[in-house]
């Protein structure tokens, strides 16, 4: 194996360094490695062609129901479990006292944010607050922001000048609105206890606007002051930036000079652009092979850790699969032309008749809920149940390979053009799927990568 700049080689310790899956490479047996296209075939060695998922300083708890749990692992990795989050169902440490509220936020920083927010936006901010003061940056910009929770940790609670771009007018007033009760908050805490020094108490500057994937977006490079010393440096971050939104912060890194830093966590990899979403690196695009249809692009957004525990306790609500199956020959049938239809979540699948789903998923849809159903195919469908799990569960076993192949595309983007970068897994992926950030810098940071991934004590 060829070692990286650091020293380590590709699964060194679980860390991703920046030459995974090199095509030539070979095996102790001199068995050339196959190409992603060809890995299918390759069941033995699948596991060892993803990404680690589980993040440093993880601490593994057993199954629901078992009478006690494992203590942390030496190595700061579980104790049981692999690269594919097997081994039982974990939780992070901030979570054993309560399983709602995260230890390592204070409680004004955890109102209005569920679990699964909270750890994500205590992760990412101290990563990037390590990550400015490693690169020097006078500002980070957090696109795609949402409802704003990571931009008022960052600037409230870690002392970051903030920017926060986001596309939906109503989501922009949320956070303003948001903004203003955590000050009042914090006021509130600062005056019972005086001895408690809060950080700077600047704001995060919302901005409604919408970032195109392919033309610069000049609001989100313009500085929220003047710097005098050294010009703007900006810190572009994004917490799940949907589809081609992870696509346009990387263009946004690698065109502009002012940015020097990029911390990026992408999902909906069903809705990249084809092209010019996937691929972006020449390595990639060389592949034979390469496509990734919507299908697999889409399975890859599936949480496997969740969807293991699911068939571990053959939950009821793997019916779910079954009826939106048929939901879907219903649809096709009435209507041939309305391809991929989202359909909103139907709370409390398992106590329906099939019959009731499907209508339900049709008025989602904007369909006649009352349309003549055939009731025996329905039932023909809901004998079935088995194998459609039994089908979306193969599906689901190559969704980190697809995985992998999108973000080591976008990692070897960067490379290619002489930018430093590393995948990082910082979310437990049992409450968040999608936990890989793509870290990348215009300066050497070497060893210092290290330091991103790691808690904070």
């Amino acid at each position: 194996m060829i070692p990286s700049a650091t020293g380590c080689t590709p699964w060194d310790a679980g860390r991703l360094c920046p030459w995974p899956l090199l095509r030539g490479e070979e095996t102790a047996s001199c068995e050339p490695h196959p190409c992603p296209g060809a890995l299918p075939s390759h069941p033995g060695c699948l596991h060892h062609r993803i990404f680690h998922r589980q993040l440093v300083g993880h601490t593994p708890l057993l199954m629901a129901g078992s009478t006690g749990w494992t203590g942390p692992t030496t190595t700061g990795h579980t104790a049981a479990g692999d690269a594919w989050g097997r081994g039982g169902s974990q939780t992070p440490s901030e979570f054993l006292e309560n399983p709602s509220q995260s230890s390592r936020l204070t409680a004004p920083f955890r109102k209005h944010v569920k679990p699964k927010k909270q750890h994500e936006i205590r992760r990412l901010g101290e990563l990037v607050k390590k990550l400015s003061d490693l690169t020097g940056c006078t500002q980070v910009v957090d696109v795609g922001s949402g409802q704003g929770h990571l931009s008022r940790f960052m600037s409230l609670g870690l002392g970051l000048m903030v920017k926060s771009i986001e596309g939906d007018q109503r989501l922009v007033e949320r956070a303003q609105y948001l903004d203003q009760q955590l000050l009042q908050a914090l006021a509130k805490v600062e005056k019972r206890n005086p001895r408690v020094v809060q950080r700077g108490r600047c704001l995060p500057q919302h901005v409604v606007k919408w970032v195109d994937p392919i033309d610069l977006c000049e609001e989100l490079l313009l500085p929220l002051e003047s710097t005098q010393h050294g010009g703007t440096r900006l810190l572009l971050t994004g917490l799940h930036a949907c589809g081609d939104l992870s696509v346009a912060l990387l263009r946004h890194f690698c065109c502009c000079p002012e940015v020097v830093a990029l911390a990026s966590v992408g999902c909906c990899y069903m809705k990249l652009s084809d092209p010019g979403g996937y691929p972006l690196s020449q390595w990639v695009a060389d592949l034979p092979g390469y496509e990734l249809p919507y299908r697999l692009r889409e399975g890859a957004c599936h949480a496997l850790e969740e969807y293991a525990e699911r068939l571990q306790k053959a939950r009821p609500d793997l019916r779910t699969h079954c009826y939106r199956a048929a939901l879907e020959t219903v649809i096709r049938h009435a209507c041939p032309e309305l391809q991929r239809p989202g359909v909103q979540g139907i709370p409390r699948v398992h106590e329906l008749k099939i019959e009731e789903y499907v209508q339900r998923g049709l008025q989602r849809v904007g369909l006649d809920p009352q349309l003549p159903l055939n009731l025996a195919a329905l039932q023909a469908h809901e004998a079935q149940e088995n194998r459609v799990v039994a089908f979306f569960s193969l599906a689901l076993l190559m969704a980190p390979l697809v995985e992998t192949l999108i973000l080591l595309d976008r990692l070897l983007y960067l490379q290619e053009q002489g930018f430093h970068a590393e995948l990082l897994p910082i979310f437990s992926p049992e409450l968040s799927p999608r936990n890989m950030v793509l870290v990348a810098t215009k300066m050497p940071l070497g060893q210092a990568f290290s330091a991103l991934e790691t808690e904070d004590s």
